[in-house]
């Protein structure tokens, strides 16, 4: 599959997810307004849209701060503070995406099983998952 966005630099970026034969799965984009206080991400495709957000604000405006003490927020991508998002539809969590920190590399576990008719596509799933990692610089 393959992430590729519309726009160089865009606090509201778009990204289209197409699979391995070019066709478009959906779309992930930025709520910027949202993400201010904590994370937030739109997941768009021709069945719906799910919401993917930053579990904890408090822990997610603490992991913003760090960033700006001296010395430490240099390092802060490294500290090992929790990321955790819930994937929500109409305001009703249908999964979690967790991190788990280890010793020489960072696991994320991904649960829907708030999602048994499986109306969410587990590939938008799958790229929503390596696009945040790689835009929040885990």
């Amino acid at each position: 599959m393959r992430i590729k966005a519309r726009q160089r630099f865009d606090p509201r970026a778009t990204y289209d997810v197409t699979g391995a034969d070019g066709q478009k799965i959906g779309e992930i984009k930025k709520v910027f307004g949202a993400s201010l206080l904590r994370s937030t991400y739109e997941m768009d495709w021709p069945g719906g849209s799910v919401t993917a957000r930053e579990q904890n604000p408090v822990i997610a405006l603490f992991r913003r701060l760090v960033g700006f003490i001296p010395y430490i927020g240099d390092f802060a991508d490294f500290l090992p503070i929790p990321y955790h998002f819930q994937f929500l539809r109409d305001g009703e969590v249908i999964g979690h995406h967790r991190r788990r920190i280890g010793p020489w590399r960072d696991v994320y576990d991904i649960d829907l099983s708030g999602d048994p008719e499986r109306r969410l596509d587990r590939r938008l799933v799958l790229a929503i998952a390596v696009g945040m990692d790689a835009l929040q610089a885990r």
